[in-house]
């Protein structure tokens, strides 16, 4: 068909079929991240998933997903295969370089994730990370659990005075105290002070 078009009709096919295929290929980009979208969210609310989860899993799934569709649409405009296979390669070597310069955030997110499946601990219980065996060591009301941090509030006499924010790799680091219960655990509070003892009441008559 391509011969009978005349010469300007030619250009101009040259030019809109490669523009539509790239609209093609972004409209599929969005159909399938909303399939993966929907699909994260069913599962979060089926297992029960922190919504800090699910939201970084959907965000990193829609950018994965742009990402191969952006290189299929720079190929389709002619870009060719071997600036592509160096661009990818290059932005997999700067991603490894972050992977492991944010390698403790990365297992703080790890953690994170063994706490909301293996469930050492929930929420307003109150804990203590020993520190050798039975030394004293971090303790406090747990009162939030994010991908990076789980909030201790200290407690005193059943008051808090203010938080601790501990990365949750270390509640896999240390030995983990969890006291059950709404109340504050007796061994935090302080103990009462006792009046020293009288000494004996003396003779009334002067004797010794």
């Amino acid at each position: 068909m391509m011969p009978y078009l005349p010469l300007w009709a030619r250009e101009w096919l040259g030019l809109i079929l490669p523009m539509a295929q790239v609209v093609l290929i972004f409209a599929l980009a969005w159909l399938l991240q909303a399939l993966v979208r929907g699909a994260i969210r069913r599962l979060g609310q089926r297992y029960g998933l922190p919504p800090e989860l699910s939201t970084g899993t959907r965000r990193v799934a829609g950018f994965m997903i742009y990402a191969a569709a952006v290189f299929v649409a720079l190929e389709r405009l002619g870009v060719s295969g071997t600036v592509l296979w160096t661009a990818l390669t290059g932005f997999a070597a700067v991603a490894a370089v972050a992977f492991f310069a944010a390698w403790s955030v990365l297992s703080n997110i790890f953690c994170a994730l063994l706490i909301f499946m293996t469930r050492p601990f929930r929420l307003l219980d109150h804990i203590e990370l020993l520190e050798n065996g039975e030394k004293p060591g971090l303790k406090g009301r747990v009162s939030d659990i994010n991908l990076i941090y789980t909030t201790l509030q200290e407690v005193d006499e059943g008051t808090a005075r203010s938080s601790l924010q501990v990365p949750n790799s270390l509640f896999f680091q240390r030995v983990v105290r969890r006291w059950h219960g709404k109340g504050t655990p007796k061994a935090w509070l302080p103990r009462p002070e006792t009046a020293p003892p009288s000494p004996a009441n003396p003779d009334p008559n002067g004797a010794g």
